[in-house]
């Protein structure tokens, strides 16, 4: 992904903030004091669904792991009880590179018309174009923040929607959508920078264009959408983003006041971050569905507002937090338990 306000910071990976990092006394309303609903997230589990994403080695495009993770990925949806589509298509990218692009959609309830929508990206990024070190901007990223683990967390809640219904309004739908080809966008070594942001989430542009295309039966839209970016990295904190504010306010109230009601709020700060090119700016203008970014900012860090670890050769496990994975699954888990 990356901020569109400026191209000279996209190139190093800077969020332009919309007000300065503050520590804001927590402001307790009703609506903060509801209990926690649902069952415990997994933190163990889903660190190792991210962990076998990796077994497989950097998902990047039109590559053998690619397609077998790609593989895994919808057995263990269907595993879950879920059923899933994979929505195929030819992509160009950047360089006019025909990416052989999967997008997974996998339907809890797939009958029920009240439905939402919960998604992330899952390739990997060809090129390690932000590391310090320039011999690595050429090679493929493994990504286990930046992209197996928002996949990871949506398993967990596919795991849990199938084995506990307790307090889950049975009317309710979830789609689990991972996105294709979202990481393919112009390298920043990359000479010709022409239409770069139009290059990142070729999947979710895909994806929303078929939604939009298809969806003429008012009583099935998606109700709103919730994009999981970067979503175990240590020492995350996760501010909002203005694409988010732009289209889907309540949305993103509402995430961020059930952090605070399972007492995650210190991971999900009340302070505006950056606008963000990534895949919920097609849901959004393309399919219509207001959806939310929940995706990371270090405002401290010297290489990259992503965090120490985009774009570079070390997005491994070994900088996976189980702690951050738990505080946005369980948020997920109050949003969905607490879902009308």
């Amino acid at each position: 992904m990356l901020s569109i306000a400026a191209i000279a910071a996209v190139a190093a990976g800077i969020y332009l903030f919309g007000s300065s990092p503050t520590h804001p006394t927590p402001v307790q309303d009703d609506e903060d004091k509801v209990e926690p609903v649902g069952p415990q997230f997994l933190a163990d589990s889903a660190y190792a669904y991210c962990e076998a994403q990796c077994a497989f080695g950097p998902r990047v495009m039109n590559s053998e792991a690619h397609e077998k993770c790609a593989e895994w990925i919808a057995a263990k949806f269907r595993q879950f009880g879920c059923d899933v589509e994979l929505q195929k298509a030819d992509l160009k990218g950047y360089d006019g590179t025909t990416l052989r692009a999967t997008n997974i959609i996998a339907r809890h309830n797939p009958k029920a018309t009240r439905r939402i929508l919960i998604c992330a990206h899952w390739d990997s990024r060809p090129w390690a174009d932000n590391d310090p070190d320039t011999l690595n901007w050429r090679k493929p990223v493994m990504a286990a923040n930046d992209g197996a683990s928002g996949v990871a967390v949506m398993l967990e809640l596919a795991r849990l929607v199938s084995a506990q219904q307790g307090g889950l309004k049975a009317e309710l739908g979830i789609d689990f959508v991972c996105f294709d080809a979202e990481d393919w966008g112009t390298p920043q070594w990359a000479d010709d920078q022409t239409n770069s942001a139009e290059s990142w989430a070729l999947g979710a542009q895909h994806w929303a264009q078929s939604y939009a295309n298809a969806n003429t039966n008012d009583t099935s839209h998606l109700s709103y959408g919730i994009l999981l970016d970067m979503v175990g990295g240590e020492g995350a904190q996760f501010y909002h983003e203005s694409y988010s504010k732009q289209y889907a306010p309540d949305v993103l109230k509402r995430v961020w006041r059930a952090a605070r009601q399972v007492g995650y709020g210190s991971f999900f700060p009340r302070k505006d971050g950056g606008m963000i090119t990534d895949d919920h700016v097609p849901v959004n203008q393309i399919a219509g569905i207001p959806t939310i970014d929940i995706v990371p900012c270090y405002p401290d860090c010297p290489t990259s507002s992503f965090g120490p670890t985009w774009h570079t050769v070390d997005d491994t496990m070994d900088h996976i937090d189980r702690a951050t994975l738990q505080a946005v699954g369980q948020t997920l888990v109050q949003v969905i338990w607490t879902e009308k």
